[in-house]
């Protein structure tokens, strides 16, 4: 794991593999960013025409290494690229970008100093979580061909505000710790990962963080009637587990609940998925991975807020006891659903999960799932569709959304297509409605099972959980995070809003 450190020491002066600097794309050329000084007085001056001849244009995403000269300690420089020159302060997103795409193109060397421009806290942040994740590597099953990621990443600062730069490196640590244990979780070979197998996981990083962590094995949920985790897993040899994950302090005075759907393999059940549609499914368990990274990053930063996090875990898979299309299940807290369609699991485990984290009384419910591939048609691969039952609530997720750097969109659940779920002529629901919008109509069909008077939003990361193409800026090939940092802006906007 890439270790990170801040330094007060020159650029010239540090010793490393490789020193990083940014360039922008300014109006007559390479413009240099802040923190490249000492690397620009070590080239006389040359080091724009340098970079320029070396073809670098200053683009985001663009790496462009050169020998280091003498004056300075390192081996290498590495130039990336921040976009647009800006006067007053890269965004923060660009600069998570640079960062993720230093770490990633120097893979395999010890240490690299990164002299990027971070003088506010908040940029020092930027850098090292763009870092962190942009350093990390899956190589549980590779034998030979993989690289180590870099060793250690040491973060440039002034002497004047490392106090603060340090603290923003320790949150860094756990948001990307966290969220890179996350994308552990959704990359792992669904043989390795069954709902007891991810309970347990559960429970040992509850002991480690002073979590308190429930499980529901199926003799429990059978007795408790949670019919939906119990049809979806009805037809696999793992049977499901209902994970609970609390985080409380003493002086919170606001309480969150996040529900995660975990199918930690999807085959589509009786309602088989074709060819070509099931080799990634191993994924569908991203949101339940969301939501257990970000109540542990919750504790390790000690927020002023109690958030409790629901793992529905289940495997879909078909054979003589699966549940068929046609089935009725009467789901956790009594309403009966006609299950239309197997291949529509996921709103059954959340609904399950929903009615029992509702029990809790919580100021605000939001859930994650890889719900629906109508979202990924609507919003592409990299952004995620926000509904709720509260206005307010849901251009909040958006606004937090923004801010932590994942592309969300406002959808709304109109009440319309609620009639193709409601007229069953055997059951309260069906698990199915009408084909177009069906994004929408799995968050309706969520609505269905949130108690009355509490407000809740349904997060659809179908499209950005799982990244099929090349990486880019900080994002790896395989499973994203996607949603940690969401809910935990969110935990930490509501943690400060119970404090004024």
């Amino acid at each position: 794991m890439t270790a990170l450190s801040v330094s007060t020491s020159s650029a010239a002066s540090l010793r490393a593999d490789a020193l990083v600097i940014g360039v922008a794309k300014g109006p007559k050329g390479i413009v240099l960013a802040p923190g490249s000084e000492a690397v620009a007085e070590a080239f006389e001056g040359k080091l724009a025409e340098v970079l320029t001849t070396l073809g670098a244009t200053g683009a985001e995403g663009e790496a462009v290494k050169v020998p280091s000269p003498a004056g300075l300690k390192a081996a290498l420089v590495l130039a990336v690229g921040l976009g647009e020159a800006a006067d007053g302060g890269y965004p923060a997103e660009a600069l998570r970008c640079a960062a993720g795409v230093a770490a990633r193109t120097l893979a395999g060397a010890k240490k690299a100093a990164l002299a990027l421009p971070a003088e506010s806290a908040d940029e020092v942040e930027a850098v090292a979580l763009g870092g962190l994740l942009g350093a990390y590597t899956f190589g549980t099953y590779k034998n030979s061909g993989a690289k180590e990621p870099v060793g250690e990443l040491v973060l440039l600062v002034a002497r004047k505000g490392s106090k603060d730069a340090k603290a923003a490196v320790e949150r860094a640590l756990a948001v990307g710790e966290e969220m890179n244990r996350a994308r552990d979780l959704v990359n792992t070979a669904p043989n390795d990962l069954n709902p007891k197998g991810f309970a347990a996981i559960a429970q040992a990083a509850g002991k480690e963080h002073g979590l308190k962590v429930e499980v529901l094995d199926e003799k429990a949920l059978l007795k408790g009637g949670f019919g939906g985790l119990l049809g979806v897993g009805n037809g696999s040899a793992n049977p499901p587990r209902l994970v609970k994950v609390a985080y409380t302090h003493p002086k919170a005075k606001a309480s969150l609940a996040f529900v995660g759907k975990g199918i930690t393999y999807d085959s589509g059940g009786i309602s088989l998925k074709p060819a070509g549609h099931n080799e990634t499914m191993k994924c569908d368990m991203a949101g339940a991975a969301a939501v257990f990274a970000a109540v542990v990053a919750a504790k390790r930063l000690g927020l002023a807020v109690n958030v409790t996090g629901w793992l529905a875990l289940a495997e879909n898979m078909p054979s003589g006891s699966a549940t068929r299309p046609g089935d009725v299940l009467k789901m956790y807290g009594g309403k009966t659903v006609e299950v239309l369609n197997t291949d529509a699991e996921g709103r059954l485990v959340l609904a399950d999960a929903i009615v029992r984290a509702g029990e809790e009384n919580p100021d605000v419910i939001v859930d994650v799932a890889t719900l629906t591939g109508a979202m990924m048609v609507a919003l592409g691969n990299r952004t995620f569709g926000v509904m709720a039952n509260n206005d307010e609530l849901r251009e909040t997720l958006h606004t937090v959304a923004g801010e932590a750097g994942e592309p969300s969109w406002p959808m709304p659940l109109p009440a319309e297509l609620r009639k193709g779920m409601t007229e069953s002529t055997i059951a309260d629901l069906a698990n199915m409605g009408d084909r177009m919008g069906g994004g929408l109509v799995a968050g309706l069909f969520l609505q269905e099972f949130v108690a009355e008077g509490i407000d809740w939003a349904h997060l659809d990361i179908a499209g950005p959980a799982f990244h099929e193409g090349a990486p880019f800026g900080y994002t790896p090939k395989g499973g994203t995070a996607t949603a940690v940092r969401t809910l935990v802006r969110f935990a930490e906007q509501t943690a400060a809003g119970a404090k004024a």
